[in-house]
């Protein structure tokens, strides 16, 4: 069944973005894995730039798609909501940024692009309801991460300093915009309307 409403055409570019950064992910995994390292660093390139794009569409969409909901469905809450997306963005672009910068350091620069990667899940698992509304979802991608930190453990004896400082950082910071995000707090409302607007 058809929306009654059709949905803005960047969500489907934001969507097409996303599935091809995964796959790309997965391709570059598949390169280190198999040893290839000289096209791995050639095709890191088209990745810094999709990566790069992903974070502008994905501030983009957010801002289209409250419109869309504020004004168009009429929906309340999209303008708290902004604070979300926003956040994911700026976790994926800080993340992918530093995996870019220490790119010739590769027990850095994977685990960073792991981190980026675990950061757009929000959306996706946002899909499912009791997930969304018990606030859980900025949250949704810190298990996801956690595998990571398993996967140090069982291989490496030890936890490698990324996990020690991102994982708490990010936590902490999903705290303060869910805090945001549920209490309403007005100066973001002010500002996410003058966003919308």
């Amino acid at each position: 069944m058809n929306p009654a409403i059709a949905r803005p055409l960047i969500l489907w570019f934001y969507g097409a973005a996303f599935s091809d950064w995964i796959v790309f992910f997965m391709f570059q995994s598949v390169l280190v894995r198999t040893r290839n390292i000289k096209w791995h660093r050639f095709f890191g390139w088209f990745g810094a730039t999709l990566g790069a794009a992903m974070v502008l569409l994905g501030t983009a969409t957010a801002i289209v798609m409250g419109c869309f909901d504020t004004y168009r469905h009429h929906l309340s809450g999209a303008e708290l909501f902004l604070v979300i997306p926003f956040f994911d963005m700026t976790a994926f672009g800080t993340f992918f940024a530093l995996a870019v910068v220490w790119r010739k350091k590769p027990e850095l620069h994977r685990r960073l692009i792991f981190i980026a990667t675990c950061a757009l899940l929000d959306a996706p698992f946002a899909r499912f309801d009791f997930i969304f509304n018990h606030s859980l979802l900025v949250l949704s991608p810190d298990p996801v991460i956690g595998l990571g930190v398993v996967r140090d453990l069982l291989v490496n004896r030890s936890i490698h300093r990324i996990y020690l400082v991102a994982l708490p950082t990010l936590i902490v910071l999903q705290g303060l915009v869910t805090l945001i995000w549920r209490s309403e707090a007005s100066w973001w409302v002010r500002i996410a309307h003058a966003i919308l607007a």
